[in-house]
């Protein structure tokens, strides 16, 4: 059985493509799961998962309980600012069946902090059984890890990511890799890679036609017009509206490093609305400092008009064969 997911941002997520390695700010705004009534048969939903128990974090307490989707616990010294914490990824959860038993799992990602700049990420199966939600396997993902994207296939969980390979900086990853486990009575059992792991690099979005689903991490873009994204051969184009644009993009000395421009388009007569939010998009487009991956999305991070820095979020889908970016 085939594995779905549900993907969203989050505010941990936003370090990874802000500003290196600085924590963001903001608080994104989570997508909405349809149909949270629950059945026996299905896999546990966000709502019970914001809410659920987890173990195998390396927590010296054991079992931790979610709170809306986060816990605290003690500072490190008396009356310090500095405390453990862990936070789901609220709007990400793997589906699938990986024990075999017909019925699907849920798998969702915690972040793990111990009150500095960085996150330890962790994978967690939780199964729905006769007396409630069960957190039956949890597998160390990675300090800082970017998901490309994740799936179940075949009793298999999938994870592409990138990750800090030998010679990178933690908060610079650029090592991509494909990841897999299988299910083994109480753990997530390894599968060794299939192949060698290669670089980050922009060639790594070509082939996928990405459509801008968010401004920044707390703000939804308009679903019409659609703002779509392609690269190859060092350009990106697509559609800003209703006009189609190209610029040459150029990566950095370091991984997800950018720099875009200029930028061209066309100039078809569009109504305001339109205009406004091609004119937003290609000035952001322009002022692109840095790409990257977060809960399966592209994030390009951009120079925001007050100064600060803003991250455009895009959905990806695959190209047709015969299509031109």
């Amino acid at each position: 059985m085939s594995g779905s997911y549900i993907i969203a941002s989050a505010s941990w997520g936003a370090a990874l493509l802000l500003s290196g390695c600085h924590p963001a700010v903001g608080v994104p705004t989570p997508r909405v799961e349809a149909g949270l009534a629950s059945a026996p048969a299905t896999p546990p939903t966000l709502a019970e998962l914001k809410n659920a128990t987890y173990k195998g974090l390396e927590e010296p307490a054991g079992a931790i309980m979610l709170k809306d989707g986060r816990w605290e616990g003690r500072p490190y010294q008396p009356g310090g600012a500095a405390r453990p914490s862990v936070s789901l990824a609220s709007g990400f959860r793997v589906t699938g069946d990986l024990d075999g038993d017909g019925t699907d799992e849920s798998v969702v990602v915690l972040a793990k902090s111990s009150g500095g700049s960085g996150t330890f990420d962790y994978l967690a199966v939780v199964k729905r059984t006769a007396t409630g939600i069960d957190n039956v396997a949890t597998v160390a993902l990675g300090d800082r890890v970017q998901i490309r994207s994740a799936r179940i296939e075949n009793g298999m969980l999938h994870v592409s990511v990138v990750r800090a390979g030998d010679n990178d900086p933690m908060c610079w990853p650029g090592e991509l890799a494909d990841l897999a486990w299988t299910f083994a009575g109480s753990h997530l059992a390894p599968v060794a890679a299939s192949g060698p792991t290669s670089r980050l690099s922009l060639d790594t979005l070509a082939g996928t036609e990405w459509v801008l689903r968010a401004w920044s991490f707390d703000e939804p873009a308009p679903t019409e017009p659609e703002i779509t994204l392609t690269y190859r051969d060092g350009r990106f184009a697509g559609r800003s509206g209703c006009n189609r644009y190209t610029a040459p993009a150029k990566a950095g000395d370091l991984p997800g490093n950018l720099s875009v421009g200029p930028v061209a388009s066309t100039r078809m007569a569009c109504p305001e609305n339109e205009s406004a939010v091609e004119a937003r998009f290609l000035r952001q487009l322009g002022t692109a400092k840095k790409f990257g991956f977060t809960l399966g999305r592209l994030g390009i991070t951009y120079e925001a008009e007050d100064g600060g820095l803003g991250t455009m979020l895009f959905d990806g889908r695959t190209l047709p064969p015969t299509a031109k970016p």
